[in-house]
Formats: structure tokens, C-alpha cells, sequence
């Protein structure tokens, strides 16, 4: 018998007792440290039969379990782990605050008892078989489940391709200006030899000499006689930056171009928005030759400190966060604005107006930056602006409309003075009368306000009419900071009359030749 063990395995000694069922033991065998005897001393009847027949292995090992079976499991697991957490969640939470004694069941108890009172009558809308708390649950869940996809396709189906921006050709007429930079200006209207009025208009913020008056029309110029002169501010389009730039060498930039371009009388200074800084600038620092300004929704310096509470709070409480911030950072942080213009339109995308600038608009404003016109224009003119694809000239005009400007607009008031006090002028005045003069800004003033504008709000106009009140304010209701001065002809013809009156057209040559020698005339006499 111990040669018997000796020389058969556990298995072979299993399978002797039992019928052969077919199952196979797939594992490698269990090795023991036994004696080496002699198989030949074994007799037959204790071999198993299966012993004798030689064994497949290969065929007889599981097959492995794949990857994709593996995570399967193990995505089973883990859902049945949290569907036995979230039942343990349920449970405390039933027996710990929806207990009936449970604050929060007292303080709610009544409400939603008299809310479900009031809502029952819908139940009868729902089958008799089902309980409303679940039937409900059920419906709310589809109704917010369809909402978010039609949102979803709504979005998808109105998202249009981006649009990228295109550098054009140079196309513009260039001066040359004394300290040796490149000016580039554009003409509208009559030629200036008959010219009877001359108007200069600095543009706005990511804008370009390219607005101009926005759709204004090339016969209302020439009903009224108007040569119109538009020009890239430094280092916006195609003019050459400055390398120091204020409102005073801004001034003086328009003073060179009109007389380079041939103004011979004074001219009139126009400004929409944030181009308004640089024609006050105009009245301040080149009086003498400026006949006069029209500002249609000019934006002040929100930290301006001649304002009021009231208008400072009026003010500030009509803009977006993001806009709030872009002058706080323009104030005291004003490296950080160029990453912020570099990730919106310097980064060679076309967006609307409204977002590139973060302002929010009102009713007539966003009806009309939809019109595939003004998108025509709003397209070519930023293009036109960041040409160069330099962010400093951007950063340099939003540090300038928050800074101290220089001067107060108090300053432009006309105002008798006389010579000052001291020992010299009371002499002289015992000799002779005072010598008085008028100080300020001797030409009109017109502003135009729209009183539904969300980017220069009202109280900004408010404030320049209480600080100038020689200044003509014409409020218009319902009128946005767009509306009143883009493609907009009865508009267009309303500011040139209130301006300049009926239209007289050009002034022609037989019309010089009568009133030179009324002139001559004059100055003999005088």
C-alpha cells in the first residue's frame, strides 16, 4: 500500500474512488517531496483509467478574462457601492431630519401642505394608477430634460463660423507732421477751395478714420457745403504712434493736419463716445481755431472727482462687472489690459461690438448692430484699427479717458477776467480802464444724449451741463449710444441743421468775388 501511495498523486487516488464526472482539475498540480519507487510493482486496478490517457492541458486551462469584461465588473462594483451608499444617504437623512418631530419638517410642514393644496387639481390630470409624488417627479425631470436639449440645439443651430480678421492693402493719404511722423487721414464731401464749413472728427475707442459719421451721405455733405476730415489716431490704422502721447499732443495733431489738408478758417470738431476726451481737448488747447464741437454720447472720465455722488453712482450702476474692471485696470493696473486685449480682438477674431468692448446695450442699439450694414462696417473698421496688431496705442487711449486729463472742463466756461491784483495793475488803472477779457470757449457747444444709452449714461451728460451750462444738451428718449448717430439720415440731417442751419451748399467762386470787396470794404473802415 505505501508503495501504492508512493508512486500515484492525491488526484490519481481521488479519481479511483469515484465515477469520472468529466470536470478537470485545471490548475498545476500540488507537488510533493515523496520517495522515487518502482510503477512496476503498482497493479492495474489502482490505476485510473484517466491516468492512462494522455491530457490536453492547453484545452483544459479557463480562457482569460478580457480588458473591456474587467472594467465592466469593475464599473458593476463600483455602481452597486454607490447605489448602496446613496440608499445609506437616503436613510440618514429620512431618519434625521424628515423625522416628524425634525426641525426641518416643522418649519416646511405647513407650507407645503397648504402648496399642495392649492396645486392638487392637477392631479386629476394624472392617471388613477399612479402615485403624483413619483408621477410628478417623473415629469419634471422630462420637462427640464427637453429644455436643456432644445437649448442645446438652439445654440448648436444658430452658431455661425468665426470670423477671422483681414489685414486689407494700405489705401490711406498720409502727412507728414513736425516731429516727423506719419498721419493718415481720409476726406469726405466737397473739395476744400469751396468749402463753406470744415468738420474734424477724431475717432472712438478700436475704431478708425474709416467711421467718420457713420452712413452719413455724400449729397447731405454737399447740400450743406461740408468738407469732412477723418484721421487714424497714433498708432491706430495707418498713422505712426507717439511716443509720449496726452490730449495736449492730440490736440495739436489736429491742428497740424488742418492746416496740411488747407483749413484756412477755423474748423469744427465732431466726436462720438470716447472720441469726445480729444475734442475737448481741441476746445482747450487750440481755442482759436476751432469754431465750434458737437459730441453725440461723449464718455467722461468715470473718476472724474468734479462729479457729483448722485451722478457718479448713476453712472457706474449702468455698467457690466466686466466693464467695471476694465477701468479699474485701465486706473491702477494698466499692464494687465494686454492680456485681456490680446484674448479678445487682438487675437485675430471678429465678434460683435457689444462683446469686444463688454458693454451691454439697449433695445434700438441691439436692433441695429444686427443690420448686416452696420456689421459691415463694425467688421472693416475694427480691422482697420488694430492694422498694426500693436497693443500699446490701445492701452495708452483707455489709460487717457481715466487719467487727469490735464484740465477741467470748468475751464472751458467763458469767463470775464480782468488783470489780476497787485501794485502794477492798480497803477495802471488809475491811468487807464481795466483791461478785461473773455476766457473760456468762445464757440457753441452741442451735445447729444441718448437717454437710453448704456455705455456713456445720462448722468455724464448731466454733469457737463451742470459744470458748462453755455453747453446745449439735446436729450433724446429712447435712443441708444449707437442709434442716433449711425446710418441714420434724418438724424444725420437733424445735427448738421441744429449746426450750421439751412443748407447753403458750396461756396463757388462768383459768391467769393461778391464778398471780397465787402471785406476789404470792412477792414479800410476798421
Amino acid at each position: 500500500m505505501a508503495e501504492i501511495r508512493g508512486s500515484n498523486t492525491w488526484r490519481d487516488e481521488f479519481a479511483s474512488l469515484i465515477e469520472d464526472t468529466g470536470v478537470r482539475y485545471a490548475a498545476d498540480p500540488i507537488l510533493l517531496s515523496t520517495p522515487s519507487f518502482d510503477t512496476e510493482t503498482i497493479p492495474t486496478e489502482f490505476v485510473s483509467s484517466s491516468s492512462d490517457e494522455p491530457r490536453n492541458d492547453k484545452s483544459e486551462e479557463a480562457p482569460d478574462e478580457s480588458l473591456k469584461e474587467q472594467v465592466k465588473g469593475f464599473a458593476i462594483a463600483w455602481g452597486e457601492i454607490l447605489l448602496d451608499l446613496g440608499r445609506g444617504c437616503k436613510d440618514i437623512v429620512q431618519q434625521s431630519f424628515l423625522t416628524e418631530d425634525s426641525y426641518i419638517v416643522r418649519k416646511l410642514e405647513k407650507p407645503i401642505a397648504r402648496a399642495s393644496d392649492k396645486l392638487s387639481y392637477f392631479n386629476d390630470f394624472l392617471p388613477e394608477d399612479r402615485d403624483p409624488a413619483h408621477a410628478w417627479s417623473v415629469i419634471f425631470f422630462v420637462f427640464f430634460l427637453a429644455l436643456a436639449a432644445i437649448n442645446v440645439n438652439n445654440q448648436h443651430g444658430s452658431m455661425a463660423p468665426m470670423k477671422k480678421v483681414r489685414i486689407h492693402p494700405p489705401n490711406a493719404t498720409r502727412i507728414q507732421l513736425p516731429d516727423g511722423r506719419q498721419m493718415a487721414y481720409q476726406e469726405q464731401g466737397v473739395p476744400a477751395d469751396i468749402a463753406r464749413f470744415s468738420i474734424i472728427t477724431p475717432h472712438s475707442f478700436l475704431s478708425s478714420r474709416l467711421a467718420g459719421i457713420p452712413g452719413i451721405k455724400l449729397s447731405l455733405l454737399e447740400e450743406f457745403g461740408i468738407r469732412l476730415v477723418t484721421f487714424d489716431l497714433p498708432g491706430f490704422g495707418e498713422s505712426d504712434p507717439h511716443p509720449s502721447r496726452n490730449l495736449n499732443s492730440s490736440a495739436l495733431d489736429m491742428l497740424h493736419l488742418a492746416n496740411a489738408v488747407g483749413v484756412r478758417d477755423k474748423f469744427w470738431v465732431l466726436a462720438h463716445s470716447s472720441g469726445g476726451m480729444h475734442a475737448w481737448a481741441a476746445l482747450k488747447y487750440i481755442p482759436d481755431k476751432v469754431a465750434g464741437a458737437a459730441l453725440l454720447a461723449p464718455i467722461m472720465n468715470p473718476y472724474e472727482p468734479g462729479m457729483t455722488r448722485e451722478e457718479m453712482k448713476r453712472t457706474w450702476e449702468n455698467w457690466m462687472p466686466r466693464r467695471k474692471f476694465m477701468y479699474f485696470l485701465a486706473r491702477r493696473l494698466p499692464g494687465f489690459l494686454s492680456s485681456f486685449y490680446h484674448r479678445t480682438f487682438l487675437s485675430g477674431k471678429l465678434e460683435r461690438i457689444d462683446k469686444w468692448l463688454s458693454v451691454s446695450l439697449g433695445k434700438k442699439d441691439e436692433i441695429l448692430i444686427e443690420e448686416p450694414m452696420f456689421e459691415e462696417l463694425w467688421d472693416r473698421n475694427m480691422e482697420e484699427s488694430i492694422r498694426q496688431r500693436n497693443v500699446k496705442p490701445f492701452i495708452e487711449e483707455a489709460v487717457l479717458l481715466v487719467s487727469d486729463w490735464g484740465f477741467k472742463l470748468q475751464e472751458l466756461q467763458v469767463q470775464r477776467r480782468c488783470q489780476g491784483r497787485g501794485i502794477l495793475p492798480w497803477l495802471k488803472s488809475m491811468y487807464s480802464q481795466a483791461e478785461c477779457g473773455l476766457t473760456g470757449f468762445l464757440g457753441q457747444i452741442h451735445i447729444w444724449q441718448g437717454m437710453v444709452d448704456h455705455v456713456a449714461p445720462s448722468s455724464m451728460a448731466d454733469y457737463i451741463a451742470r459744470v458748462l451750462p453755455e453747453a446745449i444738451v439735446h436729450k433724446l428718449p429712447n435712443e441708444g449710444h449707437f442709434s442716433y448717430y449711425f446710418f441714420c439720415d434724418e438724424c444725420h440731417r437733424k445735427i448738421l441743421s441744429t449746426l450750421f442751419g439751412p443748407p447753403q451748399g458750396p461756396i463757388f467762386n462768383n459768391e467769393e468775388m461778391e464778398q471780397t470787396p465787402l471785406e476789404e470794404t470792412e477792414q479800410e473802415k476798421s
